[in-house]
C-alpha cells in the first residue's frame, strides 16, 4: 500500500487489501473510502470485506463508488463532505489513485488556486493537466 498525500488530511491510494489495514491505523488514518465500485474487483477486494477489516480496526469506513458517469457535482460535494466531517486524516483509495485525485480536486476549485491544487495532484504522481478547464470552470460557481 501507497498512500500519496494531496494535503495534510487527504491521501489516496490505489487498491488496498484487508492486510493494509494496520498500517492505515499506524499512519493515524481515521477514515477510508472506497471509490472503486465491486464490479472492478475480485470478491476478496470487495467495499464490504475491506468495510469489515477497516472498521474492526476501530476506523470509518464509506463508500462512493467512481466512474466517468458518476463524477458529479453532488458526489463532488458529498465526497468534500466526508473529507470535511472526518475526525483525523483521511484515506482515498480506487484501482490506481487517480479517480480520488479528481474528485478531490474538483471539491478544492472553490477554495483554492488552480495551480495549487495540480501541483498537489502532480506531487503525489497525477497529472491532471487535462482537468484544468473543468477546474477553473467549478472555481467560478
Amino acid at each position: 500500500m501507497e498512500l500519496r498525500p494531496l494535503s495534510p488530511r487527504y491521501s489516496v491510494s490505489p487498491q488496498i487489501s484487508a492486510e493494509d489495514v494496520p498500517a492505515l491505523v499506524g499512519a493515524g488514518i481515521s477514515l477510508v473510502i472506497c471509490n472503486r465500485p465491486d464490479e472492478e474487483v475480485p470478491p476478496s477486494h470487495k467495499a464490504d470485506k475491506i468495510g469489515a477489516a477497516v472498521r474492526e480496526a476501530g476506523l470509518r469506513f464509506e463508500v462512493l463508488p467512481l466512474t466517468h458517469q458518476t463524477m458529479t457535482p453532488e458526489n463532488i460535494a458529498r465526497q468534500r463532505d466526508l473529507m470535511d466531517g472526518a475526525d483525523g486524516p483521511v484515506l482515498a483509495y480506487c484501482a490506481s489513485g487517480t479517480r480520488c485525485s479528481v474528485i478531490w480536486a474538483l471539491g478544492q476549485a472553490a477554495t483554492q488556486p488552480v495551480d495549487d491544487i495540480l501541483a498537489s495532484t502532480a506531487a503525489a504522481g497525477y497529472q491532471l493537466d487535462g482537468l484544468r478547464p473543468a477546474l477553473e470552470q467549478q472555481s467560478q460557481r
